[in-house]
C-alpha cells in the first residue's frame, strides 16, 4: 500500500475569500429531489473491497479531526486521545498490512479551550495540529467580543486550527451580510491559524439557506466549511454533504480558491466513512482527498476503522475495548 506522510495544517495555503457578492448568494437554488437521487446512487454501487477497503480506510484515518468535547474531560483524557492520534491503529495490525513504516496519524486533535495547552504539549513534535472549537460554542451567542477573545486566547495557547460556530439567526432571516461580516471577524482574530466554520446545518431550516450560508462563509475567508457541532439533532448527513460540496466547487470555479470540507457528528462506522470518502472523490477529485482538505470530526469513527482493519488481516472482528480511545 501506498504510505503517506502527514502533511502539517501550516504548510497548506490559507483561503483569503473575497468582497461580498450579493448577486452569488440570491443566485443558488437546490433542487432538492436531484440531490436526493445523487446520493441514493451512492447505496445502489459496488463498494470497495479487500485490500483497496484496506486502503481507503487508512486514507481515512489521515483525515479524521480526533476529538472529545465532553464536561468532564480532563488532562488526562486528551494525553491519551492525543497518544492515540499519534498511533491510531495497532502496530501488529499495521505490520500485517505492510505499512509498519508508514507514518500514519490522524488529521487534528479537537477540544475546547482548556485543554488546547494540554495538547500542544502532548502533540510536540508530532506535526499533528491542535483545533479548538470556539465563538461560545456550541450555540455561538456570547457577546462579539467574547467570541473573538476566545479566538485569540486559543491561537495564543497554540491552536493552528479554529473552528467557529456561526450565528444561526442571520441565516434563518436572510441577513448574509451580517453573516459575511461575523465570518469574516472571526477570520481576523484567527491570524494563521486555519478556520473551520460551523455552520450547525440541521438548524438552519431548509438546505438552500446551507448551501448560501456555506457561499457567504467561503466569501469570507472560511478555509473549512463544517456541518455541525456534533450536538445538534440532526448532524451530517450525505444530501447537505452533497449541497456543501458542491457550493465548495462553485467557490473554486468562481475564485480559484480550494475550500476544505468538514462533516461532523454521527459518522461513526467505517462503512459510512467510506460513502462520504466515495463522495468527495466523485464531486471533488483525488486533490480534495487529503487531510489539507477533508477532514472527519468524529470521536467512535477511528475504533471502527481499526477493528475493520483487524477483520482484513485475520478474519475476525474484535472487541471493541480492543482498540481504546481514551
Amino acid at each position: 500500500m501506498k504510505q503517506e506522510k502527514h502533511i502539517l495544517s501550516n504548510l497548506f495555503p490559507r483561503v483569503e475569500g473575497c468582497d461580498f457578492h450579493a448577486e452569488w448568494v440570491d443566485e443558488i437554488k437546490v433542487n432538492k429531489s436531484a440531490v436526493e437521487r445523487r446520493i441514493s446512487s451512492l447505496n445502489g454501487r459496488r463498494t470497495v473491497k479487500k485490500q483497496w477497503q484496506a486502503a481507503w480506510l487508512l486514507k481515512a484515518i489521515s483525515c479524521i479531526d480526533l476529538t472529545t468535547l465532553s464536561g468532564d474531560d480532563t488532562p488526562g483524557r486528551v494525553r491519551r486521545l492525543c497518544a492515540k492520534a499519534k498511533s491510531p491503529v495497532r502496530p501488529d495490525i499495521l505490520k500485517d498490512l505492510g505499512f509498519q513504516d508508514g507514518q500514519l496519524t490522524t488529521g487534528a486533535i479537537c477540544v475546547y479551550h482548556e485543554m488546547v495547552e494540554t495538547a500542544v504539549d502532548a502533540l510536540k513534535g508530532s506535526g499533528i495540529p491542535v483545533a479548538a472549537v470556539s465563538t461560545g460554542f456550541p450555540a455561538g451567542l456570547a457577546p462579539l467580543e467574547t467570541r473573538l477573545a476566545e479566538i485569540r486566547a486559543s491561537v495564543a495557547a497554540g491552536a493552528e486550527e479554529i473552528d467557529i460556530v456561526i450565528s444561526r439567526r442571520y441565516v434563518l432571516t436572510g441577513n448574509w451580510k451580517a453573516l459575511y461580516d461575523e465570518v469574516k471577524a472571526y477570520r481576523e482574530a484567527c491570524g494563521d491559524a486555519h478556520m473551520k466554520s460551523i455552520l450547525a446545518t440541521g438548524q438552519l431550516g431548509s438546505i438552500t439557506k446551507i448551501a448560501k450560508a456555506s457561499m457567504v462563509c467561503m466569501m469570507a475567508g472560511a478555509d473549512f466549511i463544517k456541518t455541525s457541532t456534533g450536538m445538534e439533532s440532526v448532524n451530517a448527513t450525505l444530501p447537505v454533504s452533497l449541497v456543501m460540496i458542491r457550493m465548495i466547487r462553485e467557490f473554486y470555479h468562481k475564485t480559484g480558491q480550494k475550500v476544505g470540507y468538514k462533516p461532523a457528528g454521527g459518522i461513526g462506522t467505517a462503512k459510512l466513512a467510506l460513502q462520504y470518502l466515495v463522495l468527495i472523490k466523485e464531486e471533488l477529485g483525488n486533490e480534495w482527498l487529503t487531510p489539507n482538505l477533508f477532514r472527519f470530526g468524529a470521536s467512535s469513527l477511528l475504533g471502527d476503522i481499526e477493528r475493520q482493519l483487524e477483520h482484513f488481516v485475520t478474519g475476525r472482528y474484535s472487541a471493541a475495548n480492543r482498540h481504546p480511545m481514551g
